[in-house]
């Protein structure tokens, strides 16, 4: 696996494990459990060491399965991010909420703890507050945001003491190139690490069928989701988390590092997703 600067002395792998509707969507379903548990175990033999939840992902259920997987590994060698729901973002929701998460995943700490998505009705200095003194309290390691504007991430870091926002996760690929325009250039300028998810958009990307997507893949002998995703990590600042559900899609994935388009691929690609982007 390779890794990227996250902090200092800190790296994040450049590629993790994105785990939306294992376990269910918005509500619980148990009926995939041990699917779900070896493929997350899998992945982290694979090296995906960084495993992605969220407290809202199959109504809590997902966080359970991810405490199951990772109960035979070492808590040092993997780096668990979750999220709190918009819902839970006043003071006193948002500890509670952690609490839950942690309880669910059977860990005393989760390395990265995100604002799944902003809430104009509730004060966003309430809830960077909490969010801040989660981290000095020694639940989690870092901070951030998810689905946040770069004017917005300027507002949420101007409310913090001595914490910085370390990241923020949007979704992000060659047909949704819009965190090109502001967000990943604020992100490169702060120190900031984007994380992209639904980075093969839903799969469309790991499929044959686009003309330039399939030149590259055959110039560089690899798969459609492989270039996909080393259009992705080649740049600054940008990790991603693709789901896989099966051992195959994990080791297709791993593909994607140890080597790098070129240049003038990388922006031929860029251009060529461009004009049929999702904004």
């Amino acid at each position: 696996m390779e890794f990227k600067r996250l902090d200092d002395g800190v790296e994040i792998p450049v590629l993790g494990l994105g785990t939306w509707t294992m376990g269910g969507s918005h509500s619980a379903d148990r009926s995939l459990d041990n699917l779900w548990v070896s493929v997350i175990r899998s992945a982290i033999e694979l090296g995906f060491t960084h495993i992605d939840t969220a407290e809202m992902y199959g109504g809590g259920h997902c966080e359970e399965i991810v405490g199951e997987a990772v109960e035979p590994f070492r808590r040092r060698d993997l780096f668990i991010t979750t999220k709190v729901w918009k819902d839970h973002l006043k003071h006193d929701d948002l500890k509670n909420a952690l609490r839950g998460s942690l309880r669910r995943l059977g860990v005393e700490y989760v390395d990265l703890y995100l604002i799944h998505w902003p809430n104009p009705a509730i004060p966003l200095k309430e809830t960077m507050t909490a969010l801040e003194e989660s981290a000095r309290e020694g639940l989690t390691r870092f901070i951030g945001v998810s689905n946040f504007s770069a004017a917005l991430m300027d507002e949420a870091q101007s409310y913090l003491k001595d914490e910085r926002l370390i990241a923020n996760q949007v979704e992000y690929s060659l047909k949704h190139q819009s965190p090109r325009g502001e967000l990943l250039p604020y992100c490169i300028r702060n120190n900031v690490t984007l994380i992209a998810y639904t980075p093969l958009a839903k799969g469309d990307l790991a499929r044959w069928g686009h003309n330039v997507l399939d030149e590259m893949a055959e110039k560089y002998g690899k798969t459609p989701s492989q270039v996909s995703l080393n259009w992705l990590i080649s740049q600054d600042r940008v990790v991603a988390i693709p789901k896989a559900s099966k051992l195959e899609h994990l080791k297709d994935n791993l593909g994607a590092i140890g080597w790098r388009l070129s240049r003038e691929d990388h922006e031929k690609l860029t251009k060529a997703f461009k004009n049929s982007t999702t904004e």
